[in-house]
Formats: structure tokens, C-alpha cells, sequence
């Protein structure tokens, strides 16, 4: 399957190879960065609680898009379908541990793409959701040097330094951790300095390249070191502003926050008030802790004149519950998961723009192959955002889907017993919870952005809605069985 792809930049390029290499060695290198769990909460998405100066700063010189979302809100099948371009209903993954290459082995993936068009591809740090997976190794047919930083659990990212360990600060409450280390200590920090060092090397070579950079945070626990911390007064954290599940949501949209609530579940006790707060407070300090990060890349980019001819994009592979609709962390459908921070920034662009276009984080492969003059993959389900980027008014899909399953973690090897298929359009998310083997919906949810952004009612059944919600389910139908057989 990969000389198939190969095949027909040969043929298009032999013939004039001289001036196939020298379009090549113009084309733009790719910095390419993703983080873990960072939900739309910063600055330059009108934020006014999360310090995030970096990525705010990154938002100036490119294209912010502001309803950008996930295919699936858990991090194997959202990476998964970001890099091989195709959706998780084509992958028929939904779960962890399921590598994408045990469903399509042959598929060529996106930093692959660019590998074999003449690009030099080098992955630092989480990229691939491949901790599990240890056959695959991350995909060592991605990259042109084998991935560093990668194969490791988020419970692996303690505090190590030289010496002795200054003391936790965080005594209470579980998945949380605050010492007074360098960045260093944890994993994000070790990232960043890899990162420097090998954007230093990559300034010398002659042909183009993509560079991927994957950090862990905000992803819990939330362990940064004590500056960032500091940076916020828990007293002064806002509290949910919707903490109760939406009126006549149907049960099998919630799930049980297992990833937060465990640690208080082994510990026999509820969470609390000041529970409440100081996972909001350490999710914050992450979020500065992998914005001081991100910076640090950035800066060194700048500072080795690279960033002329360098395209940066930056994502995050789903959102994140922080005790809204009574959830923590990922695995719903509800915005809050489904839409994802998406920053795109070009060489030469003048100015920052923002774009309310529904867009996917499977559009980023054929945007970035477009961008960057590859050919167009023929096998890719998202849509180059060009369009966009040229003109943010314009639009290139009228609707965004996700996907979650029932039970929230299934079992490697197992189907799910219900499907939850989500469709985010212009006013409404509609989603349908769907029987896995029959099809048959079990339950609805329907909930208008233009009076309830929050989601906080659930208006599938209320009359004068109802002419509504038979469009939104005809346009899902018409999704849902491009993929079928796949899902089956």
C-alpha cells in the first residue's frame, strides 16, 4: 500500500527532477505541536483566568480557529484519526490500546506522508497515543530518526531532580502535586529542552522538514512545579458555572469521571468544595506549565531565524471536564470535550485571524499537505481548510462529528454495547446514542448554542424544536452510513 502512494509524485517528478528538488527545498518546514487534555480555556480564546501568554502570542501571528473539534473525545482515537486523516468510524478504534495499524496496516499517516515527499520527520514526545502498544513502538514508518520521549504513562511524570526532592505541597487532594522543581523535573520540561536542542540541528539541514513535539500536559495528574502554580490565588478560581447534569439528559450521556474520582473513590471519602477548587488550580498551573513549554519552542524557532519558513500548528486532542455537568475529564459528547484549541500560523502571514468555521482535527493532514504542495492524499476523510485560511468568513463543512462509546473504556477487543454519534453545527449539538450491533437509537440529545452555549437543557423533546431536530437527524443518518460496515 505505501508505494501506492509514492507512485505518483515519481511519476510527476522524474522527468523533471531538478526542478522537483528545487520546489521541494522551498517548500515551508512544519512545526508541528500537540498537548494532552487542554481544553478551549486560554487567552486568546477570551479567557481571562489562565495565564497562557505563549500560546496567546502564537495566536497572534496565525489563525485562530475558534470551533475546532475532536473525533473522538479520548486520546488513541482522537491522535489516531488527526494522523492517518481518516475518521474513527473508518479505524474502528474507540479504545485505548487498540494501535491504528491492527486495523489498517497499510495506512499512511500524516508526518508518512511527508516523509515520503521529501520531508525529514522527527517526533519528540507524545505525538502517537502508543504507551500501551509496545509491538508498534509508536510508527516507525512516520519518521525519518526513531521517537524519543514517547513511551511512557502519564503516572510515570514524578518530579526528579539531582539531590533531594523538595517536599509535595499538595497534601489533600489527589491528582494533584506541587513541589518547587525546575521544568525540568517533569516530563513537559525535558520535551522543551530535547525540542531546543533538535531545532538547532534541524537548522542546518538542507531540505525541508516536519517536526513534531507532543507534550503530556494538562493532562492529570496535575503535577507542575510550584511557580505555576503561584501564578493563580486559589481563593480568586472560578467554581463550574454549570455543575449539575443538563436537564432530561439521558443517563447513558454521563459517565462515572473514573480518571479524577478514583483517587477520592480509594481514598473512601467525596470530593469536596476545596477539592473542587484546587483540581481547577492544578489544571491552570498545567496549563501555564505546558504554555511555558510551548514558548520555549517558539522562541527558539525565532531566535534561529527559522520561523520565516516555518508553518507552526498547534492543537490539543480533545477537551476537558472540570466538574461542569457534574463530569471530570474526557469520554462524553458535550462540547466541553469535543472542541479543541486549533492554531494555525503561516510563513509570512501579516496579521491574526480567527475564524468561527466548524472545522475537524482530521482536517489538519490535507490542510498542512495542501499548504506545504504535496499532492492531495487520496485516502483522507477531512478537508483542506486553505479556504479558511484565506478567507476566515468562508467555511468548508456545515458540521462537526464526534464520537464517544458506552461503557466510556471498553475493553480491548470488545465492542461497544451503545454509541454515542455527536454532530456540532452552526446552533446544535444533536446527538444520538445508537444500540452498536442494531443501529437502534436508545436516546437523544439536543441542545441550542445560540440560548444555552453550557448545554445545560437538553431540548430534543420540546415541540417547537421539533421540525429541527427531524433535519438534524436526517443530516446524522446520512453520516452514519458512510460507515456502516466499518462500525459493525
Amino acid at each position: 500500500m505505501p508505494s501506492l502512494f509514492v507512485r505518483p509524485c515519481l511519476i510527476i517528478c522524474c522527468p523533471l527532477a531538478l526542478s522537483c528538488v528545487a520546489r521541494a527545498a522551498d517548500r515551508p518546514n512544519v512545526l508541528f505541536i500537540a498537548v494532552d487534555d487542554l481544553r478551549v480555556e486560554l487567552g486568546c480564546y477570551g479567557d481571562t483566568q489562565v495565564r497562557s501568554p505563549n500560546i496567546d502570542a502564537l495566536a497572534q501571528r496565525g489563525t485562530l480557529f475558534t470551533r475546532a473539534y475532536c473525533q473522538q473525545a479520548v486520546c488513541n482515537p482522537s491522535r489516531a484519526s488527526l494522523l492517518t486523516g481518516l475518521r474513527p468510524e473508518s479505524l474502528g478504534i474507540w479504545d485505548l490500546p487498540t494501535h491504528f495499524r491492527q486495523r489498517r496496516p497499510d495506512v499512511v499517516t500524516l508526518p508518512q506522508w511527508f516523509k515520503q515527499h521529501g520531508y525529514f520527520t522527527q517526533n519528540i514526545g507524545k505525538i502517537f497515543h502508543n504507551w500501551r502498544q509496545d509491538d508498534y513502538k509508536g510508527d516507525a514508518a512516520s519518521w525519518s530518526v526513531p521517537a524519543v520521549m514517547h513511551y511512557n504513562t502519564h503516572g510515570a511524570d514524578k518530579a526528579m531532580v539531582e539531590g533531594e526532592l523538595p517536599p509535595e505541597l499538595v497534601t489533600k487532594t489527589r491528582r494533584c502535586g506541587m513541589r518547587d522543581v525546575p521544568d525540568d523535573a517533569y516530563f513537559d520540561g525535558r520535551i522543551a529542552n530535547m525540542a531546543v536542542k533538535t531545532l538547532r540541528d534541524l537548522s542546518k539541514r538542507d531540505g525541508p522538514w516536519f517536526f513534531a513535539v507532543g507534550f503530556w500536559k494538562p493532562h492529570a495528574d496535575f503535577n507542575a512545579p510550584k511557580k505555576y502554580w503561584d501564578l493563580y490565588d486559589r481563593a480568586k478560581i472560578d467554581m463550574p458555572a454549570n455543575p449539575d447534569r443538563p436537564i432530561d439528559a439521558p443517563d447513558i450521556a454521563m459517565h462515572d469521571s473514573r480518571e479524577i474520582m478514583r483517587g477520592f473513590q480509594g481514598q473512601g471519602r467525596q470530593m469536596t468544595a476545596d477539592d473542587v477548587r484546587t483540581l481547577r488550580h492544578g489544571y491552570y498551573a498545567a496549563t501555564s506549565y505546558v504554555d511555558a513549554q510551548v514558548g520555549k519552542v517558539i522562541d527558539e524557532l525565532d531566535r534561529l531565524g527559522l520561523a520565516e519558513r516555518t508553518m507552526i500548528v498547534f492543537w490539543s486532542d480533545h477537551g476537558f471536564h472540570l466538574g461542569e455537568h457534574d463530569l471530570w475529564a474526557k469520554t462524553s459528547n458535550f462540547e466541553l470535550d469535543a472542541r479543541v484549541p486549533m492554531i494555525i500560523a503561516t510563513p509570512g502571514q501579516k496579521k491574526p485571524q480567527r475564524t468561527d468555521a466548524l472545522v475537524e482535527l482530521l482536517d489538519l493532514y490535507p490542510t498542512l499537505a495542501d499548504l506545504c504542495g504535496l499532492p492531495a492524499p487520496k485516502h483522507v476523510e477531512g478537508k483542506s481548510l486553505r479556504p479558511v485560511l484565506n478567507d476566515p468568513s468562508k467555511t468548508v463543512k456545515d458540521a462537526a462529528f464526534t464520537w464517544h462509546p458506552r461503557p466510556a473504556y471498553p475493553k480491548p477487543g470488545t465492542k461497544p454495547d451503545v454509541m454515542g454519534y455527536s454532530m456540532r453545527t452552526d446552533r446544535w449539538r444533536y446527538t444520538e446514542w445508537r444500540d452498536f450491533e442494531s443501529g437502534k437509537i436508545v436516546a437523544r440529545e439536543v441542545y441550542d448554542h445560540a440560548n444555552d452555549p453550557r448545554e445545560t437543557v437538553n431540548v430534543v423533546g420540546a415541540t417547537d424544536h421539533a421540525d429541527t431536530v427531524t433535519g438534524l437527524a436526517k443530516r446524522m443518518q446520512q453520516h452514519i452510513a458512510q460507515f456502516t460496515p466499518v462500525s459493525r
